[in-house]
């Protein structure tokens, strides 16, 4: 069986390209996987795929026309916040896909949130289309349910992720801080200031050596060369295109600052106690889900002092989640790969 698997692939983000990785992990051995891109070549090279681009309809539609299954791979595509045109692309894939009689499976979804009717309708249209549906949130769920659709809730697929050692640790020091941030409207050049200089005190409360993990160089790189900056010698800014190391780059990190999901995600699967700057809904849910202290961005305490002392106090005497809390969230993670073997058999 050959099976087309769509996503915000191939554009460079790590937490997408997890998603991927994680969903090439748990396709059935006997699965042909062909991937849609924003960088086939570069797809290509890494997982040793098939690959079209993802914007040339002429090259879709013939990978469309060669395969037998259509996968929704993950993620936030059925939102309207960020985007009022990726519902459109992706449901508009995934109604081609239904229409040409494929099985269409959506995997490992993060609905919403959906604040325009004509998204609310095709998304509704596309999900009760789908022969097999998994998400990983209650607020998905919530929604699914809502509009009848059978489906399963799982934990992220990137909990499931096997993670590869980064050979480039061994000579930085211990203890260690990690820390993600991006490029977003609620990100002003006050909080961005604000939040560098609390990681300086907190540096030198702790003396932890600072990890600036940029998950998307467009939008990340220049946030951590810039903090970089003002901790020179007690930080490294490491980049990887391997979202496998990518997530061994959490293993040994005493705590974790992030604002993207999949950062706090992998943190949290390696045993990293975490803290989230929210500036997206998903962060908010995954913050509920596993009681991880936080702010939102827009609530952002104007005292550097305030923000300092907060994350001083949670690496004293914050928790990681237990080893067993953590294998379950990874047991549970695995019944999206059951899924996609009852879907594609």
């Amino acid at each position: 069986m050959r099976v087309l698997l769509s996503g915000y692939y191939g554009k460079g983000n790590g937490g997408d390209e997890a998603l991927l990785a994680t969903l090439l992990q748990m396709l059935p051995s006997d699965v042909t996987p062909v991937v849609l891109s924003g960088n086939p070549e570069e797809t290509h090279r890494h997982y040793g795929v098939e690959c079209y681009n993802r914007m040339a309809f002429l090259s879709v539609f013939k990978a469309l026309r060669s395969c037998d299954a259509f996968v929704w791979g993950g993620g936030s595509l059925i939102q309207d916040v960020t985007s009022t045109i990726s519902p459109f692309y992706y449901g508009g894939l995934m109604a081609l896909a239904q229409v040409m009689g494929l099985k269409t499976v959506a995997w490992g979804q993060g609905i919403g949130p959906l604040l325009r009717y004509p998204t609310r309708f095709l998304a509704r249209r596309n999900f009760t289309g789908c022969t097999h549906v998994s998400v990983r949130d209650r607020s998905s769920s919530a929604l699914l349910s809502n509009w009848s659709i059978p489906h399963i809730i799982a934990p992220d697929p990137v909990w499931a992720l096997e993670s590869k050692p980064v050979p480039e640790l061994v000579d930085l020091p211990k203890p260690r801080i990690a820390v993600t941030l991006r490029n977003h409207p609620q990100l002003t050049e006050t909080r961005l200031t604000n939040l560098t200089q609390a990681l300086v005190n907190l540096q030198k409360e702790t003396q932890a050596f600072i990890l600036l993990l940029p998950f998307q160089k467009s939008e990340d790189l220049g946030i951590a060369e810039k903090i970089h900056t003002q901790l020179k010698d007690v930080s490294r800014v490491i980049c990887s295109e391997d979202p496998q190391i990518l997530k061994g780059v959490f293993r040994g990190v005493e705590m974790s600052i992030g604002m993207r999901l999949h950062s706090l995600i992998m943190a949290a699967s390696e045993g990293s106690r975490c803290f989230a700057l929210s500036y997206d809904p998903k962060v908010n849910r995954l913050m509920e889900d596993l009681d991880i202290p936080g702010w939102d961005l827009k609530d952002l305490p104007d005292d550097v002092d305030l923000i300092s002392k907060t994350w001083i106090n949670y690496y004293d005497n914050g928790a990681s989640l237990s080893s067993e809390k953590i294998q379950s969230l990874v047991d549970k993670a695995f019944l999206h790969r059951d899924l996609l073997k009852e879907a594609l058999k």
